[in-house]
């Protein structure tokens, strides 16, 4: 009666030593407070976060979704990462380069292979729970001593399988489907970076199309200054030293030309690399004819209210490398579980079932049927260590991916702020640039002006032209840098995932 009581109290020991190992995994990470920075109360960002249970939240505890952040209401300015890569780039041409892209590049691809490995991962971890069936016929033939040739046969079909007492079985199959999850977090995050290559890149074709438009005006209206200068030399009202100069500026802008060709040719041949096609021209439409991102009220890329709409801290939950890095620390937790379970019995039954005419050392004729049944509880003792040192290992895994969640959770709070920033950047700099060249550009026709009636030296005219030019290439360049900064706050904000 003892003995039996001994079993009992150990059998009860064991079922609740393992109660916990079934339990599915609960992100409980906690996140820095004022994830966009300490200025939150008047950066168009909105409220600081902290994340429980794997969502993040606001300052005051309550989840974002819906909420009210900065001063927008989330319902009506939702974040642009809700958009499709179609909704936020409406240029036909650069769609098609996209979707050329991202049936194309090499890198997505194998992205692709790599879910494809990991479904095939899961599958076989689910199949555990199953049976396994195998048919091993065999036979031999004996001669002993005058006697007769004896034939044996065995056609046995062999059956084992795991039963999943303390969790095992399924901890490495959550695992498995973790692990899926990355795979598939990591093509969402090459997708949309790819997404992000191609529109920035067509983007600089488009700005460049502009400078050398610019430089190619510039070059028409400088040969025109050339021209008086010389004329004027010839006529005695200037020195040679001023035709030279001004030839000498005009040949700075023909070198420009040819530069901005070259990069021009350079840019298409990145794009053809992503596209994963030989060197080609790659078709766009010019600066302006499409806008960046389309809306009901006609957003774009220097309007105030699209820059400065609410950004609901929930948004980063569609950054695929954040949830790459949870279910990272999924994967981990059911890892660590698995190593726990390692440490109880396991249980396997098996059993085999056919026909043979070797019974017992003696040879029948016909055979007979032939049925076994073994049921193996394993209990480890000493396993020279290996059990702890995998469980501290996992352990150790844990800790550390949890660690780099936070830090992955930062690093897309600095993101976020720095795109917005340069967001706002852009658009400040983009006024101030355009009365710029309105200004110089009066300047430059007036001082043009003067020198043909031989009220300004060469020297004005030249210093005009030349600002002139310089402040139209930063006005186009500075435009580029905006759709750059927009395009980085979307991918940022986890859009180009679907």
């Amino acid at each position: 009666m003892k003995f039996k009581n001994i079993i009992l109290v150990a059998a009860v020991s064991l079922l609740l030593a393992s109660c916990g190992l079934f339990r599915k995994y609960e992100q409980q990470t906690e996140t820095p407070a004022n994830l966009f920075g300490t200025d939150a109360q008047d950066h168009p960002l909105g409220a600081s976060v902290t994340t429980t249970n794997g969502r993040l939240l606001d300052a005051s505890g309550t989840t974002t979704n819906g909420s009210v952040l900065g001063g927008f209401p989330a319902e009506t300015n939702s974040s642009i990462a809700r958009l499709s890569w179609r909704e936020f780039f409406t240029d036909p041409q650069l769609q098609q380069l996209i979707e050329q892209a991202l049936a194309n590049n090499t890198d997505l691809n194998s992205a692709r292979i790599a879910v494809e490995k990991s479904e095939a991962a899961l599958k076989t971890a689910k199949m555990a729970y199953l049976p396994s069936l195998y048919l091993a016929p065999q036979g031999s033939v004996t001669k002993f001593g005058n006697n007769p040739w004896a034939k044996a046969y065995d056609l046995p079909l062999q059956l084992s399988v795991d039963i999943d007492l303390f969790g095992g079985i399924t901890n490495r199959k959550r695992a498995a489907q973790a692990v899926l999850f990355q795979s598939q977090m990591r093509e969402e995050a090459v997708r949309s970076n790819l997404i992000s290559a191609v529109a920035q890149q067509y983007f600089l074709l488009q700005v460049l199309d502009l400078q050398l438009d610019i430089l190619q005006q510039t070059d028409s209206l400088w040969n025109t200054s050339l021209q008086t200068q010389k004329s004027l030399w010839e006529n005695g009202k200037t020195f040679s030293t001023a035709v030279n100069q001004m030839e000498s500026s005009y040949l700075e802008v023909k070198t420009q030309i040819v530069e901005t060709r070259r990069y021009i040719r350079a840019v298409e041949n990145n794009i053809c690399v992503l596209l994963a096609i030989t060197p080609q021209h790659i078709s766009r439409s010019k600066w302006g004819a499409s806008p960046l991102y389309s809306s009901e009220s006609n957003g774009n890329m220097f309007d105030t209210r699209f820059l400065k709409i609410g950004v609901p801290a929930a948004m980063l939950e569609l950054r695929p490398d954040l949830r790459l890095a949870t279910f990272a620390m999924e994967e981990a937790f059911y890892n660590t579980q698995a190593a726990r379970a390692a440490f109880f019995p396991s249980l396997t039954l098996s059993g085999t079932l056919g026909w043979t005419n070797s019974g017992g050392g003696i040879v029948t004729d016909p055979g007979k049927l032939l049925l076994n049944f073994v049921g193996q509880l394993m209990q480890p003792i000493f396993a020279r260590g290996k059990l702890k040192a995998n469980y501290k290992i996992s352990q150790l895994t844990e800790e550390d991916l949890k660690k780099q969640y936070v830090q992955a959770v930062i690093k897309a709070g600095n993101e976020v702020n720095e795109a917005m920033a340069d967001c706002q950047d852009a658009r400040e700099k983009h006024a101030y640039y355009h009365r710029q060249v309105e200004l110089l550009h009066d300047a430059y026709m007036g001082t043009h002006e003067l020198m043909n009636n031989g009220k300004a030296s060469y020297l004005e005219v030249l210093t005009a032209q030349e600002s002139l030019l310089q402040s139209q290439l930063n006005e186009a360049m500075n435009m580029y840098d905006g759709a750059q900064a927009v395009i980085e706050l979307y991918i940022a904000l986890g859009g180009g995932t679907k």
